[in-house]
């Protein structure tokens, strides 16, 4: 299948910077959102990020115009039936998502893909929600888009061969490096690291170091970019507790219990940097 057009439900964080990353590399796109407003937002926090890459030299002027003149800004599903890819990048709630994916279903032609960019919940799960699980798929990609080179594409139970096919090929196209996985709670990346994350609040709620001794150990001893305290700021308090909820519902073992720590902060809606207070103050 040749995608040359995209749809993306979700103008938030990980759905503008799908859309850079698609329009970028040539690729049209339709960005859907539930006001104008958050359209809005979404397509100007594109246009910010190609200006940074245009002030590094890294795009020229013409470039940052075409891949916004790719970007179509939408409140309303009907614009979606142009794509032969739909991509859900709501937020990481199960039943929001089968809401959406329910209605991407019934109104694209039954040969388009649907994938969602889901960080946790089962690929196999939702694609059961729809008439074409085997034109279903995981395309999940790491934030920021624009920047990370990662994209996990995860096979449900009933996803065909020619569906992995078409979106490890786009997933290329985009300039990442797409690794195939099977689906199972949390996938690899979150599956290993979310747990880390959870233990970094374990060991701050013990007292045992500081916020800040505690990301410079693991930056430090670990050679990680960004310690996990940081990282869980920068991710979302909110989304690190709904991760290690699924994983703990999904596996059953106490090992994935979320840290009271996390879940009181959440409760106080120190969510990290999208509220301005986390871990750290912002």
């Amino acid at each position: 299948m040749n995608i040359t057009t995209v749809g993306i439900i979700g103008a938030g964080t990980m759905g503008n910077g799908i859309a850079q990353a698609c329009a970028v590399s040539g690729i049209n796109v339709v960005m859907v959102d539930i006001s104008d407003q958050a359209v809005a937002k979404g397509i100007a926090t594109v246009s910010g990020s190609l200006d940074r890459l245009l002030k590094k030299e890294k795009i020229t002027a013409a470039d940052k115009d075409a891949a916004l003149a790719r970007i179509k800004g939408s409140t309303s599903y009907d614009d979606l039936k142009g794509a032969q890819l739909v991509i859900e990048a709501a937020t990481e709630n199960q039943d929001l998502k089968v809401k959406i994916l329910k209605q991407i279903d019934a109104l694209v032609a039954p040969e388009v893909i649907i994938a969602s960019n889901t960080s946790s919940i089962s690929i196999t799960k939702l694609a059961a929600v729809t008439s074409r699980a085997d034109r279903f798929i995981g395309m999940h990609f790491f934030n920021p888009v624009p920047m990370m080179a990662l994209v996990e594409i995860i096979r449900g139970l009933q996803t065909s061969d020619a569906t992995h096919a078409a979106v490890h090929a786009l997933a290329t196209q985009l300039g990442k490096t797409p690794i195939t996985v099977k689906n199972a709670p949390g996938f690899v990346v979150n599956r290993i690291l979310v747990p880390m994350i959870n233990e970094a609040f374990f060991v701050l709620a013990e007292g045992l170091a500081t916020p800040e001794d505690i990301d410079a150990g693991m930056k430090l001893g670990c050679n990680q970019p960004i310690g996990p305290l940081a990282l869980a700021d920068m991710v979302g308090l909110d989304v690190c507790l709904a991760v290690m909820e699924v994983y703990l519902s999904e596996f059953g073992d106490s090992k994935y219990r979320p840290c009271p720590l996390l879940k009181e902060m959440v409760a106080a809606g120190r969510l990290g940097r999208k509220t301005g207070q986390g871990v750290y103050s912002y």
